[in-house]
């Protein structure tokens, strides 16, 4: 074998200029799937990962038996909070940890009554996280110290008739199910250029929560923003571990199973469209090892009159296959690092394009692609079969050929 694997080297360098221009189609399929890779990256992160920040954070920590009553968003105070946001904040991917109050109500006014959620938050330290406190378009953004005020969306306001400065009735559930109510002044309109989601909820400060829903000092769940999507399952798994019973902790996806879902369906779509990418450059590949067996019929009859058998032949013909592909994902692979290198520091504007749909509006201007490697082996995998694939129809065609007949080819 090790005679047949120098002998593959030296025949896919004797033809340098053919090698090259295969090795230059596969390593180009392999660093724009990298780059592909990297863009969707950067535009889940940008969208999907803004989205889960607007919802309430990558992570959710509850006081155990939430989630068999989270349909009613209970009032359950969590014990000792703060050993959590702690434990959160030690891990290296979190970017923030901070106290929450949820509950449902209703907001009205002479507009009529709204259904919305009641989101209790320490504005100061969720400003640099979520992105409701950095899209304030009218008025200001809630302070700590805030009492009988209130954040809305601009498509709540809209539907409301309400402008900053006007009052509003807030009628919420306090931890022993008794309504509680309050007069609220809206002292600021977030615009997150998405009217459904901007109706779904408004913001109190943790204290006026706290007051209102007989929860003194107390919180009801821990936000907990981490700096990408998909590292939900090892922080997690560092927090159980690292924590007392007596909590749960779930990633947005059990919170949020329609946000997961769609995750899920655009990542398996877009993998179907890699696929379908990387078998039309098969193709290309294919041409050129076809060629490359027509080119070379006299030296096919050379090798079967000298008595390697036709077996032998498609081996050689095969390995020379599958080291032009080792040497093309070779190359891709650092193509593919020096692009997305270049991207994760300089990013892709798409600011223009926050109209284009309503998800877009999440977008927050450049979009950072990754390094590209997350489906890395797989997309190595798929050239490197596409490559044996391409190389095995030019190996049998060979070993088919005639020495005699061959040797005379002209």
């Amino acid at each position: 074998m090790l005679l047949y694997l120098r002998l593959a080297w030296r025949n896919i360098w004797r033809h340098r200029r053919r090698t090259i221009i295969i090795v230059l189609a596969m390593s180009t399929t392999l660093a724009m799937m990298m780059w592909y890779d990297g863009l969707i990256t950067g535009f889940t992160d940008a969208i999907y990962g803004n989205a889960v920040k607007v919802l309430g954070g990558n992570i959710q920590v509850h006081a155990t038996g939430y989630r068999a009553q989270a349909s009613s968003t209970p009032l359950l105070p969590l014990n000792d909070p703060q050993a959590v946001i702690q434990m959160a904040e030690a891990n290296p991917d979190t970017l923030a940890a901070t106290l929450r109050i949820n509950t449902g109500g209703l907001v009205t006014n002479h507009e009529g009554a709204f259904a919305v959620g009641i989101t209790g938050v320490v504005p100061e330290q969720e400003q640099a996280v979520n992105i409701i406190g950095q899209h304030v378009t009218a008025g200001r953004n809630l302070t700590g110290g805030d009492t009988d005020s209130i954040l809305i969306g601009k498509g709540l306001a809209d539907a409301m008739g309400v402008q900053v400065g006007d009052r509003i009735t807030m009628v919420g559930r306090s931890q022993h199910d008794q309504m509680r109510q309050r007069t609220m002044t809206v002292v600021g309109i977030f615009d997150l250029g998405m009217a459904d989601i901007e109706k779904q909820t408004v913001y109190i400060s943790l204290g006026e929560a706290q007051s209102l829903f007989d929860l003194n000092g107390q919180a009801t769940e821990v936000a907990v923003f981490l700096k990408h999507l998909g590292q939900e399952n090892a922080v997690i798994r560092t927090m159980k571990a690292g924590l007392p019973t007596g909590y749960e902790i779930e990633s947005y996806e059990a919170n949020y199973p329609d946000l997961a879902s769609a995750i899920t369906t655009k990542s398996g779509i877009m993998d179907i469209f890699s696929v379908i990418i990387i078998a039309i450059a098969g193709v290309g590949i294919l041409n050129l090892l076809l060629m490359a067996i027509y080119e070379r019929t006299r030296e096919i009859g050379m090798l079967g009159a000298i008595g390697l058998r036709p077996a032998q032949i498609s081996v050689l013909f095969v390995l020379e296959g599958l080291m032009i592909g080792f040497v093309g994902i070779a190359v891709g692979i650092v193509f593919g690092l020096i692009v997305n290198g270049i991207l994760r520091q300089v990013g892709l504007d798409f600011g223009s394009l926050t109209s284009a749909a309503s998800y877009m509006a999440l977008i927050q201007g450049r979009v950072y692609s990754s390094w590209g490697v997350e489906k890395l082996p797989l997309r190595v995998s798929i050239v490197a079969i596409i490559s044996a694939l391409a190389a095995l129809i030019p190996a049998i065609e060979a070993g088919r050929r005639e020495p005699a007949e061959a040797l005379h080819y002209v």
